[in-house]
């Protein structure tokens, strides 16, 4: 239960890590040092110190190459935030490719997991 809680707060904090992107492209298009450029970068540095902390306690828990595989995910979840804020369009071959990194994830993580059942027997 507790790997799974892990697995569950990592990936609750790589979705917050991504929102990071939606601050940037939102700057790319503001007026350099307007307002709304400064509070979107100030809204990323945030966002990349609370990842940055927590990150760190969630590698205390899990494998450092476990963590960095479930990385990958944050692909997706820009697919998500560009869907939802910028109504981008997520085609087939996005689709198919989420798909490939879902399963790269899980299979990397059932092996991770057999090498430390492994590992405490």
């Amino acid at each position: 239960m507790k790997k799974i809680n892990s697995y569950i707060l990592l990936h609750f904090l790589l979705m917050i890590y991504s929102l990071s992107g939606i601050l940037s492209k939102v700057a790319s298009h503001s007026t350099f040092l307007s307002l709304k450029f400064c509070l979107c970068y100030g809204g990323i540095l945030f966002l990349l110190g609370i990842y940055a902390i927590f990150w760190q306690q969630i590698i205390k828990k899990m494998s450092l190459t476990g963590a960095y595989a479930n990385k990958a995910i944050t692909v997706i979840w820009g697919m998500i935030w560009g869907l939802i804020f910028f109504n981008e369009k997520i085609t087939l071959k996005m689709i198919m490719g989420a798909l490939i990194i879902i399963s790269g994830i899980i299979i990397y993580s059932l092996s991770d997991n057999k090498k430390e059942i492994k590992k405490d027997e």
